[in-house]
């Protein structure tokens, strides 16, 4: 028998063997975090959708009812073309009258990013409530943005004002040290949570400077728009 044949004829060696079951277990183990992902995709984003819901009516004081829009292209738009497009929730009271606004707002906080969503009322052109969607910043601290009564104070008529041009703000929204507001576009941060604080304001003029001009620009679009959607 030549040593050719000897050779093939030589069972695995144990490293083989290793490297071929750690492979077969990547692969399952990929196959399965693949399979648990598409599994829970929808239950996710439902659970989402069920908390944003709830966010817009109170944002949006007295409202019970919303639609969402999508502006694209400076338009908003009732179907979603781009992937991209910002949602922009309309609430309404019982009588089918739009009170406001609602949309997105990011920046990043001490701990990481703090997504939330902001009610804007066209009547006052303000702010009128936040809600914290997802954060984590450090218990005690940081998210007192959530549970500081004073600091939530800053938003009952947060100044948000357009422009002449109808291009930007018509000043920006600032966070200043605790306790020095002077101005109805500032907001007074939480002591011992600036980062926070200043997080929030940032996040809520970088969304309203870009966002804001657009939307009262077609508020008619809102107004006429059948409401179908209930928020309970």
């Amino acid at each position: 028998m030549s040593s050719a044949q000897q050779s093939m004829q030589q069972p695995d060696s144990p490293t083989t063997r290793m490297i071929l079951v750690l492979t077969g277990i990547a692969m399952l183990s990929g196959f399965l975090v693949v399979l648990v992902a598409q599994l829970t995709a929808p239950v996710i984003a439902e659970n989402q959708r069920i908390a944003i819901e709830k966010a817009v009516v109170k944002v949006i004081p007295g409202a019970t009812t919303h639609k969402e829009f999508y502006l694209e292209d400076g338009k908003l738009v009732t179907e979603k073309q781009n992937q991209d497009s910002d949602s922009i929730y309309a609430g309404y009271n019982a009588e089918g009258k739009l009170l406001g606004v609602a949309a997105k707002a990011a920046a990043q906080g001490y701990a990481g990013m703090i997504y939330l969503l902001y009610g804007y009322e066209p009547s006052c052109e303000c702010i009128r409530g936040i809600k914290v969607l997802k954060m984590a910043e450090t218990p005690g601290l940081g998210d007192k943005i959530i549970t500081d009564n004073n600091f939530q104070a800053n938003f009952d008529a947060l100044d948000a004002k357009v422009d002449i041009a109808n291009r930007s703000l018509a000043n920006e929204i600032v966070t200043v040290k605790a306790g020095t507001r002077q101005h109805d576009w500032e907001i007074d941060a939480i002591s011992g949570a600036t980062i926070s604080s200043v997080a929030v304001g940032k996040a809520l003029n970088e969304s309203a400077q870009r966002l804001m001009p657009q939307v009262l620009t077609q508020l008619h679009v809102l107004e006429q728009s059948e409401v179908i959607h209930d928020a309970n």
